[in-house]
């Protein structure tokens, strides 16, 4: 039976602090379902250097001198999470069968690989890593986590509930992936709508290992941002929908104002008059900002700017492009 080659992917951003630690478990955990028989000896862990500011890759470099296993790129600059972990799969597409893409924090559990190379073996091309539980949350990440994917549901996009970028991909998913070309990725909700079997593998996420989180609420909030309007146009029907429940309103108070001036009831009120006029000045503005956000999109993905640019390679020295 031909083993399948692995490459594990691992986005970096100012990560010296975890590496020393996390790697040598990578590594241990390649050989070893090397020494298992699960994967070919031609497996490696790729990492992607997201623009790092500190000594990250120079490690990444001396990683790769050291043990033939790692492999490391450079992106010319920060591009965020999502572009380092897609800049990765497409660097290995042509060089592996199967892609396990993984943070380097080291809290996904990195037993579970084993268990997503048996679901692919099982005729799975897709495995995603699940968390089986946020017991080890705070109740605010908690609460603001799990809202985050039933928001994203909500909104229609097609999403894994308590899954991040910890899974398993096939060259062929790949081959498919690499046709999605807009610049707004969000690869949790790209992934289902590439299609072919999936699978799911429950793991257990512990407390990061070193270093610091590197996505406060803040970058959560600009994910499902991207997340809603790189995949889903609901906001806009929620806008139309709101919009002609107002109009209904409006014309509902234009025939109550023309009868009771017929009726000579009408009485002077600043204060009615002003609420009105900020009750649908707001509206409108808050309308205007999610449409403009769309606008927004649709000009970042006609100027079709390449979504990540690689600038140095471990690999014999050559310069990516």
């Amino acid at each position: 039976m031909v083993l399948p080659e692995l490459f594990i992917i691992v986005p970096c951003y100012n990560e010296e602090k975890v590496l020393p630690v996390t790697a040598g478990m990578f590594l241990k955990k390649l050989t070893q379902m090397i020494a298992d028989g699960e994967v070919g000896e031609n497996s490696r862990i790729l990492f992607v250097n997201d623009g790092s500011k500190d000594g990250t890759w120079e490690y990444i470099c001396g990683l790769a001198k050291q043990d033939k296993h790692f492999m490391g790129i450079a992106q010319s600059r920060n591009r965020g999470h999502q572009n380092a972990v897609l800049a990765g799969l497409m660097y290995a597409k042509e060089r592996c069968d199967i892609t396990i893409s993984i943070d380097c924090d080291g809290q996904d559990d990195m037993d579970a690989m084993s268990e997503m190379v048996a679901a692919y073996r099982n005729g799975a091309e897709v495995v995603y890593g699940v968390r089986s539980s946020r017991e080890t949350d705070r109740f605010f990440k908690r609460f603001t986590a799990e809202n985050f994917y039933r928001l994203m549901n909500w909104m229609g996009v097609e999403i894994v509930f308590n899954h991040a970028d910890y899974r398993l991909l096939s060259s062929r998913v790949l081959n498919e992936l690499e046709k999605f070309q807009e610049v707004n990725i969000f690869l949790r909700g790209m992934i289902p709508l590439v299609g072919f079997p999936s699978a799911k593998v429950y793991y257990e996420r512990h407390e990061r290992l070193a270093g610091e989180s590197h996505y406060p609420l803040k970058k959560m909030l600009a994910l499902a941002a991207d997340g809603i309007t790189s995949l889903s146009v609901k906001p806009i029907r929620l806008i139309t929908g709101f919009g002609f429940f107002v109009a209904i309103l409006s014309f509902v108070g234009v025939v109550w104002s023309v009868v009771q001036a017929f009726l000579g009831k009408t009485v002077p009120g600043w204060s009615s008059t002003v609420s009105i006029l900020c009750f649908l000045s707001g509206i409108q503005l808050l309308s205007l900002g999610i449409i403009g956000e769309y606008i927004g999109k649709i000009y970042m993905e006609t100027k079709r700017r390449p979504r990540y640019i690689i600038s140095e390679t471990t690999e014999d020295g050559k310069q990516g492009d």
